[in-house]
């Protein structure tokens, strides 16, 4: 015998395939990528279709500082012109107001003509690169050149104010030295000689210094060469439009679509409660994906799979059911609890039909129990004859094969009742039905169950049991001690994984294990994400058991609008039938 239940992990040197199945689940959300690339490509057309009819020109200007010897090396005109407040005042309102005189632009069209223009600094220059975007070449050049001239001429101005200020402040500090010297040289004319005319000699001499400084600094602002700077590439009409054009448009919008797309796919991908891959669910279940139903037939047709109606589901079932046999714990007992995790167990039920199918074509003596006491189905879905083996069945000191099996109202299961299942090729197999009771926990931990279970124990003997799911109800925990094999079936996308790993510590809590899982596509019909019932709503639409019917209660609701939850509820009485209870929210509408 081998063992299969260890958990799927990837080998560390095994990352490219880690690798494709992150990408693989990825393109699960293709509504996402989908919506990515779509967003990507109405910006491409948009941007396409903005752009088709501007065109660009670009004019170059080179600042220069003030200076009295241009040729002097040491002269660093970096440091006396700051670049980033130059490029703020060629966009300046004035600037622009200059260039639209020029221009002879209304009012109305300044905002547009200051919102077509750009200035840049190329790295390490003094460069001002002034581009302007227009929807013609000539105005987009003509545009250029003239706030080129216009920034020029503000800066030529702006000099020459600061030149002029700074003379007229010299100036003022002369002028008075200067009528004081011309006084101080009249005393000196009209005095003796002697030391009063020695000590005024003295101070003539000191502010003849003090006004001929005064007249150095005057005129070295006015030698100053107060030239702005100078255009060194002139604005041309450009011959051609600056956009990309529609078909790179397109591509570039399709790529960041993409992009986008992806990005918000792994967003979704790492915040998605469901197990993204076989791995994770075998991870979280520390048991093997034993088998992987076909999409196109899961949750259609009849529950029992006919090897020429669906071969693909039939040889997935036995799929299963051998590497079932060939796991030790299994094949020791030969007992199997098959259970959904919480919502529908149609695909459960088809699971342990078929598996029961599987086992008895392999030549086992198989016996299939419903423990689902609250809406059994199995006896009306598959095709069945009254059996001719009451050992299966037969409860001690209770009836025997051809007796009365006991009625709907009985308060005990199994009731004697055992049913031969007809699989077709695959031979035939023993149905102990399922049938409503008002004690579900009395009938499962009965001793006339637990010996019923224990028909396993008998050679070339094989006991599937079906229960309800396990989040839902305890019943499967109540079986778990005498089964001990336990089999998931589930929609991985229907599933937290955290509801799997809870699985998992109730089994092994109720000293049970985890054969393994096996996973299928949503219902035809049913929406993706985890069920938000309690494991009623999606039961409540299954067939009725074929029993005679109590007389019905009747509830009278005046206004309902909405169904919030199912809830199943045994109501005690005479009858033991199983009501579906609806809670629901009046005076919606």
């Amino acid at each position: 015998m081998i063992e299969t239940n260890r958990p799927a992990a990837a080998p560390a040197e095994d990352e490219p395939d880690l690798l494709r199945d992150q990408f693989r689940q990825l393109l699960r959300y293709r509504r996402l990528i989908g919506a990515g690339i779509g967003v990507g490509l109405l910006g491409g057309v948009y941007l396409g279709v903005s752009t088709a009819d501007t065109y660009v020109a670009t004019a170059d200007v080179v600042l220069r500082a003030p200076t009295d010897d241009p040729f002097n090396p040491s002269l660093a005109p970096d440091k006396a012109i700051n670049i980033g407040s130059e490029r703020q005042v060629a966009l300046s309102s004035s600037t622009a107001d200059e260039a639209a005189k020029k221009l002879g632009v209304p009012a109305s069209g300044f905002a547009a003509l200051r919102s077509g223009l750009q200035v840049t600094n190329p790295p390490q220059t003094m460069v001002l690169r002034f581009t302007y975007t227009a929807s013609s070449p000539q105005e987009a050049a003509k545009r250029a050149n003239v706030m080129t001239e216009a920034y020029l001429l503000k800066r030529q101005e702006s000099l020459d104010a600061t030149r002029d200020k700074m003379v007229k402040g010299y100036q003022d500090q002369r002028d008075p030295v200067a009528k004081q010297l011309d006084d101080l040289v009249r005393q000196i004319n009209s005095m003796p000689a002697g030391p009063a005319r020695d000590a005024a000699y003295s101070s003539k001499t000191d502010l003849q210094s003090k006004v001929n400084t005064l007249n150095g600094n005057i005129t070295k602002l006015q030698a100053l060469d107060m030239t702005p700077g100078r255009v060194t590439s002139a604005a041309t009409p450009p011959s051609g439009a600056d956009g990309l054009g529609i078909a790179m448009s397109l591509a570039l919008g399709a790529a960041v679509g993409l992009a986008l797309g992806l990005l918000a796919a792994w967003v979704r991908l790492v915040f998605d409660p469901a197990p993204r891959s076989e791995g994770d669910v075998a991870r979280a279940l520390r048991a093997p994906v034993l088998g992987y139903l076909p999409r196109d037939k899961t949750g259609g047709g009849p529950i029992l799979a006919a090897g020429e109606a669906d071969p693909r589901l039939a040889e997935e079932y036995r799929s299963v059911a051998f590497r079932l046999a060939y796991d030790a714990r299994f094949a020791d007992r030969r007992r199997l609890l098959v259970v959904a995790p919480r919502g529908s167990s149609e695909i459960a039920a088809a699971a342990a039909v078929n598996l029961a199918a599987s086992f008895a074509e392999t030549g086992k003596d198989v016996l299939l129990i419903e423990a689902d006491l609250r809406t059994p189905v199995l006896a009306s879905q598959l095709p069945t004859d009254a059996g001719d083996r009451p050992r299966w069945s037969r409860p001690q000191g209770g009836p025997a094969a051809g007796q009365r099996p006991a009625q709907h109202g009985d308060t005990e299961w199994p009731d004697g009742r055992q049913l031969v299942v007809d699989a077709g090729e695959s031979g035939a197999f023993d149905l102990i039905p399922g049938r409503p009771v008002r004690n579900v926990a009395r009938s499962l931990t009965s001793p006339r169950a637990t010996r019923l279970i224990s028909e396993a124990d008998s050679p070339n003997s094989t006991v599937v049991v079906l229960a309800p799911p396990v989040l839902s109800y305890a019943d499967a925990l109540a079986l778990v001690d005498r089964v001990d094999g336990v089999l998931v079936v589930c929609d991985p996308r229907a599933v937290h994984r955290s509801d799997l790993a809870r699985i998992r510590e109730l089994i092994s809590g109720a000293g049970g294990t985890v054969l393994g899982a096996v996973l299928h596509a949503p219902l035809p019909g049913e929406k993706r994400g985890r069920s938000k019932d309690r494991g009623g709503s999606a039961v409540a639409e299954r067939p009725a058991p074929a029993a005679p019917q109590p007389q019905p209660l009747a509830y009278e609701v005046d206004e309902v609008d909405e169904v919030d939850e199912v809830d199943e509820q045994h109501v005690p009485g005479d009858g033991t039938d199983t009501v579906a209870l609806r809670t629901v929210r009046p005076g919606r509408r």
